[in-house]
């Protein structure tokens, strides 16, 4: 029986994977330089400032500061003004008897503000968030997971990680954790095939949190 469970916060509590990605197609497009949706897609689950340091290599190498500054600004207008909860999620939470986690590459401050903003942070204890400023190195590597594991004395068989990024499934097996696909972020669009998650090491995949509880229930 699973009694715990540990999400990930960006794209599986707030969809907010999309953010990133118009930040940085605004700023392309202010600057004339064509690029594609599925050059980002496969940037999606690592840290924002990895992706930005990626990004600036390739189309700003000598402006790197200039290009981070803009599209963190960009992305922070965005944030705050469209930020959102992943459909059916606070319905799942509500309902949900498991002790709750948060695993994310991203910083805790950020996670804590987002919960606020759309209203998911009465459901999180915050000694529970666990975040890339507080482990030695950033998903694929298990230490976030392990962290969770290691501080709650969390039993494996009893815990499950929800995941939306091939990133984050890594993550996930690295620390012998079954991880469960969800597909119900925006970033999942008609032409992402959900089997990126399976193949990467995810037991199972769903595109809305009402399968994904059938899934829990199911274990």
């Amino acid at each position: 029986m699973i009694k715990n469970i540990i999400f990930d916060f960006d794209g599986v509590l707030v969809d907010s994977e999309t953010i990133i990605l118009k930040a940085f197609i605004k700023y392309m497009q202010e600057s004339e330089i064509k690029t594609n949706e599925k050059e980002f897609a496969n940037l999606v689950g690592k840290p924002t400032v990895e992706v930005i340091d990626i990004l600036s290599e390739k189309y700003f190498p000598k402006d790197k500061k200039k290009f981070s500054d803009n599209i963190m600004n960009i992305a922070s207008n965005i944030y705050k003004k469209e930020l959102k909860k992943v459909v059916g999620v606070e319905e799942f939470l509500e309902k949900s008897k498991h002790n709750l986690y948060i695993g994310s590459n991203s910083m805790k401050n950020r996670i804590i503000d987002g919960l606020e903003r759309v209203g998911l942070e009465k459901y999180f204890n915050q000694t529970h968030i666990y975040s890339l400023d507080i482990v030695d190195n950033p998903k694929p590597h298990p230490d976030i997971y392990l962290k969770a594991v290691s501080d709650n004395n969390l039993i494996i068989d009893e815990t499950i990680i929800i995941e939306d990024s091939v990133v984050g499934v890594n993550a996930g097996k690295n620390a012998k954790v079954k991880v469960i696909g969800l597909t119900a972020g925006s970033h999942w669009h008609k032409n992402r095939d959900e089997k990126e998650l399976i193949n990467a090491g995810a037991i199972a995949s769903a595109n809305n949190y009402n399968k994904i509880k059938q899934i829990i229930e199911s274990l």
